[in-house]
């Protein structure tokens, strides 16, 4: 059984944890002095290729690039003629390549943020997924032809 567990024992810093069982699925700690960036969406610029990491460099504003990696790239982004089933990152993106990108993780030590193209935006009683075929759902509280 997943369960979310907070600790704001101290005015400085809020942590959240979730946990299944025993094991530690997340934590996120959150700091008012900092500003927080996950969730946050943005138009990025693709500033290196790393094929070796599957993964792409993306400037979207921060000090520090973000990092995409291949399977957080929406098919929409691929250049045309890519096939999908072999495509491999240095053939599908290219620099200077512009995209939305959404903050999955914030940045951590010397890392950048982890960067998804996969935008996800939750309200009251529906979430919106615009790059994901299977993508959005609507709260069960809605019903009849309203749903």
């Amino acid at each position: 059984m997943k369960r979310m567990l907070f600790n704001a024992t101290q005015a400085e810093e809020l942590r959240v944890a979730i946990v299944d069982g025993q094991k530690l699925v997340d934590l996120d700690i959150e700091t008012p002095a900092k500003e927080q960036r996950k969730s946050n969406i943005y138009k990025g610029v693709i500033t290196r290729i790393e094929p070796s990491l599957e993964a792409a460099f993306v400037d979207y504003g921060a000090e520090r690039h973000g990092f995409l990696p291949f399977k957080e790239v929406a098919r929409a982004y691929f250049r045309s003629g890519v096939d999908v089933g072999r495509a491999r990152i240095q053939d599908a993106l290219k620099e200077g390549q512009e995209l939305i990108v959404q903050v999955d993780k914030d940045e951590r030590g010397n890392k950048g943020a982890a960067l998804t193209t996969f935008i996800s935006l939750a309200g009251r009683y529906l979430v919106l997924m615009p790059n994901n075929p299977r993508g959005g759902g609507v709260s069960r509280r809605v019903e009849g032809e309203e749903r």
